[in-house]
């Protein structure tokens, strides 16, 4: 394999990566359960930064919708979904509540 190979294939692991990260393989906003019609969906929010009304990742739940539902949707109920655990550098924390999040239950119009 010649150098300009190597570099070629390096670019496109690079390149793979980078998309991963922009793309969001992140789970700040989620789809959590879906039908033909409905879901809901559920994103990251923290109460000193603006709350969920607020929260930088509303924005991305709501074009979630919309990709859903291109005629529109009807938000059916919202509020505070169960929090999610995650591993603790702190011993006997494990699992506890380290993320809160936000749902919205909707009807595609």
């Amino acid at each position: 394999m010649d150098l300009s190979c190597r570099g070629k294939v390096a670019d496109a692991v690079l390149v793979v990566a980078l998309l991963c990260v922009t793309a969001g393989c992140s789970d700040a906003v989620t789809m959590v359960r879906e039908t033909e019609t409905s879901g809901v969906v559920s994103y990251l929010f923290k109460e000193e930064r603006g709350g969920s009304m607020g929260s930088p990742h509303r924005r991305g739940a709501l074009k979630v919708m919309e990709k859903k539902c291109p005629s529109g949707y009807v938000v059916l109920r919202e509020g505070e979904v169960q929090g999610f655990g995650g591993m603790s550098h702190v011993e006997g924390q494990e699992g506890e509540a380290v993320g809160r999040r936000w749902g919205m239950q909707f009807i595609c119009k």
